[in-house]
């Protein structure tokens, strides 16, 4: 695959599937029976849109979009500029503002998306007021394997937040880096993502292995 067009030909092919075919029906008849459904279906695909194959460094992993009205945006953890920061975003800015003294108030992520930062949720969809709610309709298999294309370039560092995301860790070959935390939602960002300085430490990685380094101001 040339690398411009690196995604957009895996997209083509995935879309193909059996497994991506059940996804699409679901998301339909999720909609013709009246459900919300979010983000907007532009957006399920912003992380790979924002963030080049080619140029990934980094990969944050987050479990299912924002299930409120008008609040994900297509990237883990990201909402769009002027809206209010939700709970776990907050307290990685706080993390970031301990770690590396920058303190952020716009809670759009795609600065980092655009560095080389894949903000990837495992279930790029979800239905309006129901957390999980397709967290089990096949999006899995489909992130399961951007990660795993990703991971194949060697030296990316993943941010595992949280016991969903360890669970990636299996997918991953020890020719990148993990780091792993707590998540930062309020019921446990006190037992182990407070104090983890993972981007510190993933800028420290990256001017090891002579890359440049993520500025993590979100602008």
């Amino acid at each position: 695959m040339e690398e411009e067009n690196f995604w957009n030909n895996f997209l083509e092919q995935e879309f193909k599937k059996d497994y991506f075919k059940s996804i699409k029906k679901r998301l339909v008849d999720d909609n013709n029976s009246g459900k919300k459904i979010h983000p907007n279906p532009s957006q399920f695909f912003k992380s790979l849109e924002l963030c080049k194959f080619e140029t990934t460094k980094i990969v944050i992993v987050g479990q299912d979009p924002y299930h409120s009205p008008n609040t994900a945006n297509g990237l883990a953890f990201s909402v769009g500029r002027n809206h209010k920061l939700p709970p776990s975003l907050r307290n990685i800015f706080i993390e970031i503002e301990n770690d590396l003294a920058i303190s952020n108030t716009s809670g759009d992520l795609s600065h980092w998306a655009k560095q080389g930062v894949m903000l990837l949720n495992t279930s790029l969809s979800v239905v309006e007021g129901n957390p999980g709610s397709h967290s089990k309709i096949g999006w899995e298999l489909f992130t399961d394997k951007v990660v795993s294309l990703i991971q194949a370039k060697g030296n990316i560092i993943f941010m595992l937040w949280g016991n969903h995301a360890k669970q990636k860790k299996d997918l991953i070959c020890e020719k990148n880096f993990i780091l792993e935390a707590a998540h930062p939602s309020p019921l446990s960002a006190s037992s182990g993502f407070f104090g983890c300085k993972h981007f510190s430490k993933a800028n420290e990685i990256l001017k090891s292995i002579n890359q440049t380094t993520i500025d993590w101001h979100t602008g």
